[in-house]
């Protein structure tokens, strides 16, 4: 499966950021900090870059919601 590139995130529709995010975390990574890392990003700031939409991410589940 390709992964879907989120070096835009800042700028992505939330709702598109939060599927490709939520999606990569079931399919291809075993954390948050492992999608963050690969895909050279701040997982602090994609946090709150989510937050600011009405998402948490909820670290049991490993996924957005």
């Amino acid at each position: 499966m390709t992964m879907i590139p989120l070096k835009r995130y800042e700028t992505m529709d939330p709702y598109i950021l939060v599927s490709a995010v939520n999606m990569q975390l079931r399919d291809e990574f075993s954390s948050l900090e492992d999608l963050c890392s690969a895909q050279e990003i701040d997982a602090d700031k994609l946090k709150d870059r989510l937050k600011k939409s009405g998402f948490k991410y909820d670290s049991e589940q490993r996924q957005f919601k």
